[in-house]
């Protein structure tokens, strides 16, 4: 078994059945990160000395026959959001480069309490808002497919430390687009749950401290298979703790499904080229998956999306940017309200009036997504109009723009499909495609699933990646 590339659920599996101790998978891990993370710099803090502790101690728990639970002895990152206990959290804001947290954010702790060792924090941009990774805390990530290009971002550091071997598992989170848009870059999978499955109490931002979750945001994970998703879905999803005594999480998987032409899927791939039309090497790999997926049985049509890309990047323009306003400090937030003729700091300063008016308008699309669910089982949908950019963090983010074959694509506009996804709060799968065929860079695709069909989601990935021969491919390099 190569360490470098093994998933999370087969490392679990050998040091439960002792084939591989944590101690040498964490040793392993410790070095290969000494090798390559100094050029990547996806893994930003460090917990050694504890980890080194953990990890003994599960050994010796594994030789008595005392397994913690389904992670036992398996080191892991997170991302430099969640609250980490006696590990620096700074979600890559200055003001934060000393805080030390007294517990857990509640994702984290159940990791834990399933046996998992977390001996690292992955980098994020500051408070997780930019779709490439960097911050005056740690500097820049690179993307380990080319050094001179980004992960993506916010979960970028995540995204990046998976693909390169330097973690089997990472819990990342998303908003606009920061599991999907890095595990599109990278080439590896990431789940971006239905919202609110998994609490995000313990993530920055919110400040500290506050127990506020964002509408939108949601916890999920990135790995090197989709059964490591499930396996860790399995472990941090569920209510508050304080909830408990009154619901219970039990998601459905929904019909079996045991051939590839059971299958009802939707492609999407020629939807909003007004506001982010999608390059030539992108849509190259993403017309041969789908085309490989229909000649091995599918039903794949090709239909618009059951909400203009326009209106649901209207919807979470409208929702999401007020409460990333919400925490900005005084003079930051009265500043952008002088501003005008600027979308984004009009949103950001929105009167409460224009939230609900933006919540209704989401509520309304999730019916019309519902009412999709019932003609397909899944949807395909770009995820980035483009592979994984160059590095561009010397430019404010509304300066900068992405080259489509030629056509200048704002940052903002290029995350459209990712947005306007995440509004309806519906389960979205990443997962490769293939290489570019001009770029041979990664390319991923999102696979939308109806709320709450998490586990039925997760099933229709498997079979679409063995029926197209897809699956998660090493970086080049050792």
């Amino acid at each position: 078994m190569d360490l470098a590339t093994a998933t999370a659920t087969e490392l679990a599996a050998a040091i439960r059945d002792r084939q591989l101790s944590s101690r040498e998978l964490l040793d392993h891990l410790l070095t290969r990160s000494a090798q390559l993370n100094p050029e990547l710099n996806a893994i930003v803090a460090w917990d050694t000395d504890r980890a080194r502790d953990a990890a003994r101690a599960a050994d010796d728990a594994t030789a008595r026959g005392d397994a913690a639970g389904q992670l036992h002895g398996l080191p892991m990152t997170v991302k430099d959001v969640y609250e980490t206990e006696g590990l620096v959290t700074t979600s890559g804001a200055p003001e934060l480069a000393q805080y030390v947290p007294r517990t857990d954010a509640v994702a984290v702790a159940r990791l834990k309490a399933a046996g998992a060792i977390i001996f690292g924090k992955t980098n994020t941009p500051m408070y997780a808002s930019d779709w490439q990774t960097y911050n005056e805390v740690y500097g820049r990530t690179s993307n380990p497919w080319d050094h001179s290009r980004s992960p993506g971002g916010s979960s970028g550091g995540a995204a990046a430390a998976v693909a390169a071997g330097l973690t089997p598992l990472e819990m990342g989170s998303d908003l606009g687009g920061s599991i999907r848009i890095p595990a599109h870059c990278t080439g590896v999978y990431g789940l971006r749950p239905s919202h609110g499955i998994v609490p995000l109490y313990g993530h920055i931002p919110a400040p500290p401290g506050s127990l506020v979750q964002a509408d939108i945001g949601v916890a999920g994970q990135i790995a090197r298979s989709i059964a490591d998703l499930r396996l860790a879905l399995g472990i941090v999803a569920g209510p508050l703790p304080r909830d408990a005594k009154g619901w219970r999480l039990e998601l459905d998987a929904g019909p079996a499904i045991s051939d590839v032409s059971e299958l009802r899927v939707a492609t999407v791939f020629t939807e909003g080229a007004d506001i982010a039309p999608i390059s030539v090497d992108v849509r190259g790999s993403l017309d041969r998956f789908a085309a490989s997926l229909a000649g091995a049985g599918a039903r794949v049509d090709a239909v618009p999306l059951p909400v203009p890309l326009a209106d649901g990047l209207s919807a979470w323009q409208g929702i999401a940017l007020p409460f990333i306003g919400a925490w900005l400090p005084d003079p930051v937030f009265d500043y952008l309200v002088s501003v005008t003729g600027d979308d984004w700091a009009t949103a950001m300063t929105s009167r409460y009036r224009a939230v609900v008016a933006a919540t209704d308008m989401r509520e309304r699309q999730r019916v019309a997504w519902a009412e999709f669910f019932e003609s397909y089982d899944a949807v395909l949908a770009p995820v980035m109009p483009t592979v994984a950019i160059p590095h561009d963090t010397e430019r404010p983010l509304n300066e900068r723009v992405i080259d489509v074959d030629g056509t200048p694509v704002s940052h903002t506009a290029a995350a459209a499909w990712a947005c306007a996804i995440g509004a309806p709060l519906l389960p979205v799968l990443t997962m490769p495609t293939g290489l570019g065929p001009s770029s041979g860079l990664p390319v991923g695709v999102q696979v939308i699933g109806p709320f709450l069909g998490d586990l039925r989601l997760l099933r229709i990935g498997e079979v679409i990646a063995e029926a197209t021969g897809t699956g998660f491919i090493p970086p080049p390099g050792p």
